[in-house]
């Protein structure tokens, strides 16, 4: 069996297409990312872990930590596509899903047995002496004392509650919202634990998986180095003023002397 962790936002009434309007409770479903995976081989049984809310912090030593508020531990018959740091969001409960819905019901505080119990109390008009009172418990000299589980009053509400069967009539992915048919335990904004006890005909968990989140590095990001061509500047030939013309004509040689060598 698998499940998600959500949180209670209220009730409200949908109408269906025959218009029979049913009363229905709105449920905020987080991103659950699997926290740990557990398998036969290393601890006995196979299981998930999900988490919500995460939180982060660093140590005295500088180490990042990461902790999740809520976290729950589920049972599925098969681990495939289920692994660490994968998510499970509101796509995973679509129309039509059955589902058994845990939490903790109001606490009422102290309570007397018409509240607590449903006890009918006595008459109501004047000259009656019995009103709220739970009447008569004890017994004779044998056994002489009050048997255990004696409905009597004391504290109500705050008590763990399972509500099965409760079929899901909406689904937004977008906005992480789901209806559930009928009351869920618990005040609004508790948080309630969503086990699965039916999906749709054609449903498989892994088509709607997301891929694990890749770990955010702190190091400073690399610059991509971008080799732009420099245009090179074609060069200009300026006109340069015309110069005489050097004269072509031949200096005039030395007179060869004609005095004889010695």
């Amino acid at each position: 069996m698998h499940g998600v962790i959500a949180t209670k936002v209220g009730m409200s009434r949908v109408f269906l297409p025959t218009g029979d309007a049913v009363p229905v409770t709105y449920l905020k479903v987080e991103p659950n990312m699997i926290v740990r995976v557990k398998t036969k081989q290393k601890d006995g049984y196979d299981a998930v872990v999900l988490g919500t809310r995460k939180r982060e912090w660093k140590s005295r030593n500088g180490k990042d930590q990461i902790r999740y508020r809520t976290e729950k531990e589920w049972q599925p018959e098969s681990l495939d596509g289920l692994t660490v740091g994968a998510s499970l969001t509101a796509a995973a409960l679509p129309v039509e899903t059955v589902v058994t819905v845990t939490g903790v019901s109001k606490g009422k505080g102290f309570q007397g047995v018409m509240k607590r119990h449903n006890f009918a109390g006595g008459p109501g008009s004047h000259g009656s002496h019995f009103k709220r009172e739970p009447g008569s418990v004890g017994m004779r000299t044998d056994p002489g004392r009050i048997h255990k589980g004696k409905r009597m009053a004391g504290r109500m509400g705050g008590d763990k509650v399972t509500v099965h069967n409760c079929a899901v009539l909406s689904c937004d992915v977008t906005a992480g919202v789901v209806a559930v048919k009928g009351p869920v335990p618990g005040p609004n904004g508790s948080t309630v634990y969503l086990s699965i006890e039916k999906w749709p005909e054609g449903f498989e968990l892994s088509s709607i998986m997301a891929a694990p989140v890749a770990q955010e590095t702190k190091d400073e990001p690399k610059l991509e180095e971008k080799t732009e061509e420099v245009p090179v500047a074609e060069e200009k030939v300026e006109a340069q003023p015309e110069t005489a013309p050097e004269s072509t004509e031949a200096a005039p040689e030395a007179e060869k002397s004609d005095t004889p060598a010695a």
